[in-house]
Parts: C-alpha cells; structure tokens; sequence
C-alpha cells in the first residue's frame, strides 16, 4: 500500500481494516508458532524420553516469559509508543524457530520456548493497541478479528505439525521459518501506519470514553475479569497441552488422527471469536462474557464421560461457545480502565498466558499421578466461575460518563 494511503487513513475516526486484517493475519502467524510447539508434544516427549511434567515445564517456560513481560511493554508503551518493535518481536519468534528446529537437548527446547515467548510478549499488546486505534469505534469488532486471527494459527499449527513435522522430523520446524519472515514485512508495514497515526494525531487531545464507576468497583471487576481469565484460560491449557494423549489413551487413536481432532476444537474456537465480535458491539461485553464462559458448562461435564464421536462433537461445541470471552474480557478492561490499552492488553494477555502456562505444569503433574482422564474432570468444573459474571458492571454502566 502506498504512503499516500496511509497517511489517508492515519486517523482512526473510520475503521482501518487493511490495518486490523494485518494484524490479525500476523497474529495467526505468531499463534502457528506457538501451537505447533504443543502440537509435538508427543514427538518430543518419545524421543526425548520426556515425563508429562517435563512437557507442562515447555509450555511453562514459553507461557511465563510472554506473561511476565506483556504487562510491562504494555505499560512502557502506553507512555512512549515504539511501533517498530512489532517486527523486532517476530525476530525473537525466527531466532527460537530455528534453535527449536536444530536442538538437541532438553535445555535448549526450553530456550527455544522462551525467545518464540518474547516475540509473542511483544506482539501480543502493541498489536491489540493497533487493532483499537483502527478500529473506528468498532471495539469489539476490532479485537475479535485481532483474535479471530491467533485461533485460527492455533488449529492449523496442529494440522501442519501432523503432515509437516512429524513425518519429516524434528528438522523441518525450520520450514516455518519462511511465515516468520513474511510476518515480518507485514508488521513493518503495519509499523509505518501506526507511526504514520501517531504523527497525525501529535498534539492532539485524547478523547477518553469515561464511565461513572468507583475505584472499588473497577478494581472488583478486574478482578473478576481475571478470574474468568484463569476459568477459560486453564481449562484450555487442559485442550492445547493434553487434548491429543486423552484422545489417545482413551480411544487409541494414531498421533495424526488425534491432530485433526485437535484441529477440529481450535477451528470452532476461531469461528466462535467471529460470531461474538458483533454480538459484543451490538449488545455488550457482559451477555457475550456469560453465554461464553458459563454456557459451556454442560458441555465440559460431559466430554470425559462421551464416546468418540460424542468426544468430538462436545469439543467443537466447547470451543465454538467459549471463544469469543477472551475478546469481550479485553474490551470491557479497557473500558473500565480508559487510557491504558496497552497496559491492559499486556495484563490479561500475561495473565492468560501465565495462567496456560501454569495450569499446564499443574495439570502434568496430576496426569503423571492420577492419569490424564482425572485431570479433564477437574477441569470440566471450571466454567462454573463464570457465574461471577454477575457482579459485573452492564454496558449503559460502562458508557456513562
């Protein structure tokens, strides 16, 4: 796209979707590379001769370094934008390709975890930033395409794991190599618009949308919203890091079949985030927050108990329903919290990825002890705290100044 065009658009008073649909594309980018690491899981843990806690530690190791440091490149560029550390954040993503494709020891698949885990720490709240500035008003929209994005890459990474990387070997993650680069030149493009804003709008007084809230209400909500952050978040660390040995202890299924249905539950997710974005807009983050958290609780108490077919359908129901909450979490923080996008993306965004990646340690351990069968049971009560939905704040709340 010409500069003549981005300048044209610099300013976010109409939506900019070239820039959302590129963020978002980059998002699914960065979310292949971080499923495709769980995706092997069961490559690595046979020729490693890994343990499952061993596995929880990978995803630990990559989970922990995005979540300790989103919050704080949120809240430094809140203060001083640096929109070129979009693509700089994808290079620490193409450096841990690369060592995770040559590696040849169990430390060095966990340094691998970590640097794919400081491209996405980067990522992660600038692109959200970016999402919102383009959005035109269109909030949730904006952040739904964001995500829709992300849940795409992580139900085609485990499918292009299962044909690309387990036939050919540990090697062949380097191929992956080439949609780093791409992400690249698409976030250095994206880079140019948002320091093109930026320049437009120099000087300009921010207009913030307030609301009427107390200080202990918005701190009681965020609190909330972190909660059913860590309900949505954990119950899928239990899908993303176990999902394929459940559906291969339980129903013998091979290793490829066992993607597919992996595939299956994370493509529900990505058409979930599409249809809720609209929903968000039209009628508020708190309906799309309850139906998508608590509304998936029949569900989750079935699935340990189904059958194979009945497994998979309950699955694509679970991700399709829980989806879109993540994007209505996001929206309604940063409304509840106004000036502070990027600190905030960075918060929820650590906290899901700590929450994953400390769930998923967690619930190793419990499947090395009482199998991986009890551990989807714990985990199928977990859409119960959605009832704390209640006490949270309604949209003519949120839109009061």
């Amino acid at each position: 796209m010409s500069d003549a065009t981005i300048n044209s658009t610099a300013s976010a008073e109409v939506t900019v979707l070239p820039i959302i649909l590129a963020v978002s594309f980059c998002h699914m980018i960065n979310d292949i590379m971080q499923s495709m690491i769980s995706s092997i899981y069961p490559m690595l843990k046979t020729d490693y001769a890994l343990d499952f806690w061993q596995i929880g530690m990978l995803t630990l190791a990559f989970q922990c370094t995005a979540s300790l440091l989103q919050p704080v490149i949120g809240i430094v560029t809140d203060k001083k934008p640096y929109p070129y550390s979009l693509p700089v954040g994808m290079g620490s993503t193409l450096v841990g390709l690369f060592m995770l494709a040559g590696a040849h020891s169990y430390s060095m698949l966990v340094v691998a975890s970590c640097l794919i885990g400081i491209g996405s720490a980067v990522f992660h709240p600038e692109s959200s930033r970016v999402a919102r500035l383009a959005s035109g008003g269109r909030y949730g929209f904006a952040q739904a395409t964001f995500q829709v994005g992300g849940n795409f890459g992580q139900s085609i990474g485990p499918l292009l794991a299962a044909f690309i990387i387990v036939p050919n070997g540990q090697g062949s993650v380097a191929w992956f190599s080439i949609g780093a680069i791409v992400g690249i030149l698409v976030l250095a493009w994206v880079a140019r618009w948002y320091q093109a804003h930026m320049l437009a709008n120099k000087g300009r007084k921010k207009v913030l949308q307030a609301h009427n809230l107390s200080k202990r209400t918005v701190a009681v909500s965020l609190s909330i919203l972190a909660l059913l952050t860590f309900s949505k978040n954990a119950y899928m660390a239990s899908i993303g890091s176990y999902y394929t040995f459940f559906v291969i202890e339980r129903f013998a299924v091979g290793v490829q079949q066992s993607q597919i249905m992996l595939f299956i539950f994370l493509g529900a997710v990505a058409l979930g985030t599409v249809v809720g974005g609209p929903i968000g807009d039209r009628f508020g983050s708190k309906v799309v927050i309850w139906f998508s958290i608590l509304g998936v609780l029949p569900f989750t108490l079935a699935m340990p108990y189904a059958n194979l077919p009945v497994t998979i359908g309950l699955s694509a129901i679970i991700g399709f329903i829980m989806a879109s909450s993540f994007p209505a979490i996001v929206v309604m923080a940063q409304e509840l919290v106004p000036g502070r996008v990027g600190m905030i993306a960075g918060i929820f965004f650590g906290i899901a990825f700590g929450i994953g990646g400390i769930a998923a340690a967690v619930l190793g351990v419990f499947a090395d002890r009482y199998g991986i069968g009890f551990v989807y049971t714990i985990c199928s009560f977990l859409p119960m705290l959605g009832l704390l939905t209640v006490f949270l704040p309604g949209r003519t709340q949120l839109r009061a100044a």
